[in-house]
């Protein structure tokens, strides 16, 4: 196809133009450890770049799809079109999701497209299994390694039976190639041998590259064979218990995290999983009890385990689980399907919805995708700034929907769905600032100018209007390049140290110190991991999540899910334990009838392990450690690939196994 081009001349304008990078140099590492990339001359990407390569990317989708149906493509508007959209990003008024700023306009998309990796999650359920026994497994496999964070279901418990590997049968070897789709096929053929009772399949690793080696297309190096042979290992160890039985929910269950476990220790450093059980199901609910059920001590951490929530049920056991351990999640799968937003009465338009990705902002139908984008208020003038950035959001966004994957059960879901969730980050900065009037204004006004463009670009398309439009998403890395609060979440303290691991010999180690910020070994890494702190000041005046009664945070997410999100608002609501225990019953039967899901969290004293992510300090402790930083410069920094986080992460639903294991991975839900 013939790639959309943007003026020379005006991105000429931007080169020396110095981004807004947020948090005391923070935004900008995160920027160079996370997010560009190399170019063909060896040479790093610079911010500028960086979103020259989206914003094209983004327009050639579009030309090509109008130029296939034969729509009129008129090149002029493109490119006005083209550099306000350009200008926006680069001002950080709004950003496409991380994997969007990774994969966008790169070979990934426009050589191999490979158009589902530019989508943060979604959902499959087993209710299904009985027409394709491996299919949903390889499905969350596949999604996986694309970097696509994954729900799933238990429905499919007790459908099929396990028959087991004859063993009387000759055993059929397979030479794995070094492809992704050779990784899953290598799954598909391991579970069909015990699902439907065939020959013994065994596997040959050698074509799989080495330890070290670099992986083109999605950066990275090769982790190896290792983590594809322990996984193949561990399934048959799941699959030799289950033998001759219905599967049961651990099992599914148990193969879905073992996958996830696999993907991490491949080359996506990190994969995400979210699985709905039974209310009532004591197995399903003891799945994260490893004193019932040890076994899944070394992978039950891929996931968070949340329940379908029945309107109306008693939610009194299940919140002394709660307090334990911050599981399980709530989805509300009658909301989820009746309802668009809270105010506007059912509409039941979502009636196929099955459940949700794994920081549930979105509703989801079974091997349905979803494309978030995240908008800044408080990066904004006025409300017809923001207004006109929405359009650019929500263009964004739609045009992602434009892309064919290779899954045909997705295709045709995402056909008629074109489902995407327009965000907002900032929340807390916001409210601060204006007020909750000025924020339901805004909400308000927005959600509307966003269902008009939707009617003018879905019509210019030739496709059907999106089913839904609007989410809050948690954030995470992107909203730290901003400088912003993630989603509707309140910071834990206003100052605070931000920690990041980087590698022992990242270039970026170098300007770190020059400018004086603290480097360390990493605790239980010290060969070959740095941890750097950064102090942060969110902002003054904003409240912190301390502050926020449970009580408070529900009604936030009430708000935002009657105001603004059509599809769900992403909220971990953290607590106090020892105060707020006996309220979580009560807070849920309020407030069941105008949410669709939510999340809660015992809350933990920042700092109280070592090297975590964020350490609380006072303003005194603030302004000592920014008064030794000097100018942080990474000018000069070249040839070293980003580490892409590749999924809606964000700052309360990563998942981390143990305590004290620092990935810049989360505590959450």
């Amino acid at each position: 196809m013939e790639r959309f081009k943007l003026s020379e001349n005006f991105v000429s304008k931007y080169k020396r133009k110095k981004p807004p990078f947020g948090f005391n140099g923070l935004g900008e590492l995160v920027y160079m450890r996370t997010y560009y990339r190399i170019k063909e001359n060896g040479k790093n990407e610079r911010w500028w770049e960086t979103i020259k390569r989206v914003v094209e990317g983004t327009y050639s989708m579009q030309k090509n799809w109008i130029d296939s149906h034969q729509l009129g493509w008129n090149p002029w508007q493109a490119q006005a079109s083209a550099q306000e959209m350009y200008d926006r990003m680069f001002n950080m008024k709004f950003l496409p999701p991380g994997r969007g700023l990774w994969a966008m306009g790169t070979s990934i998309t426009e050589e191999r497209n490979l158009y589902a990796a530019l989508n943060n999650c979604a959902f499959v359920s087993t209710s299904t299994i009985k027409d394709d026994y491996s299919k949903p497994f390889c499905f969350l496999m596949d999604a996986s390694m694309l970097g696509v964070g994954v729900g799933f279901d238990t429905k499919g418990a007790g459908e099929i039976v396990v028959k087991g590997v004859n063993v009387d049968r000759k055993e059929e070897i397979y030479v794995i190639p070094d492809t992704r789709e050779g990784w899953v096929d290598s799954l598909k053929l391991l579970l069909e041998s015990y699902f439907h009772g065939t020959a013994p399949v065994y596997f040959d690793y050698t074509k799989i590259r080495p330890v070290g080696e670099p992986i083109k297309g999605f950066g990275g190096v090769s982790s190896g064979h290792e983590p594809l042979e322990e996984i193949h290992g561990e399934i048959r160890k799941v699959l030799e218990q289950n033998s001759k039985e219905p599967i049961t929910v651990t099992t599914i269950v148990d193969i879905m995290n073992l996958i996830g476990k696999c993907v991490v220790a491949g080359n996506v450093r990190r994969t995400a999983e979210i699985v709905f059980g039974d209310p009532y199901d004591e197995e399903y609910l003891d799945l994260k009890n490893y004193k019932v059920n040890p076994h899944r001590d070394q992978y039950g951490w891929t996931s968070n385990n949340s329940i379908f929530a029945e309107l109306g049920m008693d939610y009194t056991d299940v919140c002394k689980r709660i307090v334990d351990n911050g599981e399980p999640g709530f989805a509300w799968l009658k909301n989820m399907r009746k309802f668009s937003r809270m105010q506007n009465g059912g509409d039941n338009k979502d009636h196929r919805v099955a459940g949700g990705n794994p920081c549930l902002e979105q509703s989801l139908e079974s091997y349905e995708l979803c494309c978030l984008v995240e908008t800044f208020p408080s990066n904004h003038e006025d409300l017809e700034d923001y207004k006109r950035t929405l359009k650019y959001a929500y263009l964004y966004a739609k045009t992602v929907t434009l892309g064919k994957t290779h899954w045909p059960d997705t295709n045709r879901v995402m056909l008629r769905n074109r489902r995407i969730g327009c965000s907002v980050s900032g929340v807390a900065q916001f409210i601060t600032k204006n007020g909750m009037e000025e924020l339901r204004k805004w909400l308000e006004k927005g959600y509307r100018t966003i269902q008009e463009w939707d009617k003018q670009y879905s019509d210019w398309f030739a496709v059907p209007k999106s089913i839904k439009t609007t989410s809050v998403k948690p954030s995470g890395t992107v909203s730290l390049l901003v400088g912003a609060t993630p989603g509707m979440h309140y910071p834990e303290s206003r100052f605070y140290i931000r920690r990041m691991r980087l590698s022992k010999h990242s270039e970026l180690v170098g300007p770190l110190k020059k400018a004086g910020y603290k480097l360390e070994p990493a605790f239980g890494s010290e060969d070959s991991t740095m941890v750097v702190e950064v102090p942060v000041d969110v902002g003054e005046g904003i409240r912190t999540a301390a502050e926020l009664s449970i009580w408070e945070q529900f009604s936030l997410a009430a708000f935002l899910q009657r105001h603004w999100a059509d599809n769900q608002v992403s909220c971990t609501a953290t607590f106090n334990p020892e105060t707020e225990a006996d309220e979580l019953p009560h807070v849920l039967n309020y407030f069941q009838y105008r949410l669709k899901g939510i999340s809660l969290l015992p809350r933990h004293p920042l700092g109280a392990y070592k090297q975590m992510p964020y350490e609380t300090i006072t303003e005194k402790e603030y302004n000592k450690q920014v008064k030794k930083l000097g100018y942080l410069s990474f000018v000069g920094v070249e040839g070293e690939e980003a580490e892409i986080d590749r999924f809606c992460n964000n700052d309360n639903c990563e998942i981390t196994p143990t305590v004290g294991d620092n990935d810049d991975q989360e505590y959450g839900n």
